[in-house]
């Protein structure tokens, strides 16, 4: 039997805040299991590792015996968060919305247990109100509150606009713990407001409020601490093959990596903190950093794909080996006989852009068959094959026709 403070310390691992941690302490001892609430709107087809530390955390909520709802905003997820936006976020269709929760719910069994989760879409109980419910559930928040939310303060301060349904959504995701009668609902620190709005609402209805427990954003996997977002092409996508994953994670600096352990492994933290005094004693950071690559990968891949990827960063990183299964590109040249760098790079999956394909160019990113390539303006030949490398991890086997 895990002992409250174990529990309270397994809880407490990464969390940011937690509101109110003598709540939540006294309702673990009152109740066995607790209603423990994530929720995600499905505004994205597929799940990168920022959205995973929440779902890390709601596991370790499953492990402690506690009952979980994955939550899918499949009705809040048509009007769009407005949390850290200054401009009004375009809505999706609710054909839309239903197809990135089906994949929603195909990913997130890479971690939580399925026998021990809850999914729920909140489409369920939003569908059946009618214009005088909302107006009900609309009349137990005021205006002056919801400007008290910096963002929206911001953009009135500031003249721009704000639409009615924006409003809205904070109202909902807070009707949803009363729905769902929650003990605590898990966020990440943006998303502060809404939930306090949750203990509000479940207070107006009757309920005790839920304990508030927000986790930090995560950072992506490139130098800097930038969010970790699919706009900003820092992301580690929980569906990408196994050595782009690996790859990704063993190029993360060596003191975001603990950042890293904290909030996405599933290591006890005094197994962490040893790992820090070996780095201290002159342990090489990479040779950590290579464990918890192998634990993202095998959660997502299984062991056996997760240590050909380890062999594989080996021996193309360290031996200067080539990868097994390079991407084979064939392109058409222009009619002068040859193509320009930065397109060939973007055709063939190196790049996102060719705005990116010119910036890894001028930082010495580039190696056309092991030769680094500075000049943005390069062309290559028609007639030849060549081996394109971008950055540590992205190669390409491109014909030129």
């Amino acid at each position: 039997m895990t002992s409250i403070a174990e529990a309270l310390a397994i809880i407490s691992r990464g969390a940011e805040e937690i509101l109110r941690k003598s709540e939540l302490k006294q309702r673990l001892k009152e109740k066995k299991s607790l209603r423990v609430k994530a929720g995600f709107d499905p505004t994205a087809p597929d799940l990168h590792l920022g959205h995973t530390v929440l779902i890390n955390k709601l596991r370790q909520f499953q492990d402690l015996g506690h009952e979980v709802i994955f939550l899918i905003g499949d009705f809040t997820g048509m009007i769009g968060d407005p949390s850290g936006k200054s401009t009004t976020r375009p809505a999706l269709t609710r054909d839309e919305v239903q197809a990135n929760a089906q994949t929603y719910k195909e990913q997130i069994f890479k971690i939580l247990d399925p026998d021990k989760t809850y999914v729920e879409f909140n489409s369920r109980w939003m569908d059946k109100m009618d214009a005088s419910d909302l107006v009900k559930l609309a009349a137990k928040h005021t205006v002056a509150r919801m400007l008290e939310r910096d963002d929206f303060h911001q953009r009135y301060l500031n003249n721009q606009s704000i639409a009615i349904h924006e409003f809205l959504y904070p109202l909902i995701q807070g009707y949803d713990s009363v729905a769902l009668k929650a003990d605590v609902e898990l966020g990440g620190t943006d998303q502060k407001f809404n939930l306090l709005v949750g203990r509000q609402l479940q207070e107006a209805y009757g309920q005790a409020p839920q304990i508030v427990l927000t986790m930090p954003i995560l950072e992506g996997y490139r130098a800097g601490s930038e969010k970790m977002s699919k706009s900003l092409n820092n992301y580690i996508g929980i569906t990408e093959p196994p050595s782009e994953i690996f790859g990704k994670i063993m190029s993360i600096d060596d003191e975001k990596m603990w950042r890293y352990f904290e909030l996405l492994s599933f290591r006890p933290m005094t197994e962490v903190k040893d790992m820090q005094g070996k780095v201290r004693k002159g342990t090489n950071p990479r040779d950590i950093k290579v464990q918890l690559a192998e634990e993202i990968v095998t959660r997502f891949h299984g062991p056996a794909l997760a240590n050909k990827a380890k062999d594989e960063f080996i021996n193309r990183f360290q031996l200067g080996q080539m990868p097994e299964n390079m991407r084979e590109v064939e392109l058409d040249s222009n009619k002068e006989g040859n193509l320009w760098m930065g397109r060939v790079m973007t055709v063939s999956g190196l790049t996102p852009s060719t705005s990116e394909a010119i910036r890894m160019i001028s930082s010495g990113a580039v190696r056309i068959d092991g030769k680094k390539v500075t000049d943005k303006d390069t062309k290559i030949a028609s007639g030849n094959t060549y081996i394109i490398q971008v950055g540590k991890r992205k190669f390409a086997r491109v014909t030129i026709k």
